[in-house]
């Protein structure tokens, strides 16, 4: 059952594996994005309204800026340490 699974996997057309991988890829973003946003709406929100303050808005907006631009760099450094030992061997 094995060598079937690996066998038709590797028949899956090249251009559907492309849009599988970059459908997982957005998923992935959209699901970190919904997580940034509970944090920081639990860290910012002091008493839900029936609007936000400038303050709540300037904290919401800045956390959540934060964890994008630390994750960019995680992705990056990683990106970089991979391309390294890839032009290493």
């Amino acid at each position: 059952m094995a060598d079937f699974d690996a066998a038709s996997k590797s028949s899956v057309d090249p251009e559907l594996q492309d849009f599988l991988m970059a459908e997982k890829q957005k998923a992935q973003l959209s699901a970190q994005i919904h997580e940034f946003n509970d944090i920081c709406w639990d860290k910012c929100m002091d008493k839900p309204g029936s609007k936000l303050d400038s303050r709540t808005e300037i904290c919401l907006n800045n956390c959540v800026n934060r964890f994008i631009d630390t994750s960019l760099f995680i992705t990056t450094r990683f990106a970089q340490t991979l391309q390294k030992s890839q032009s290493g061997m």
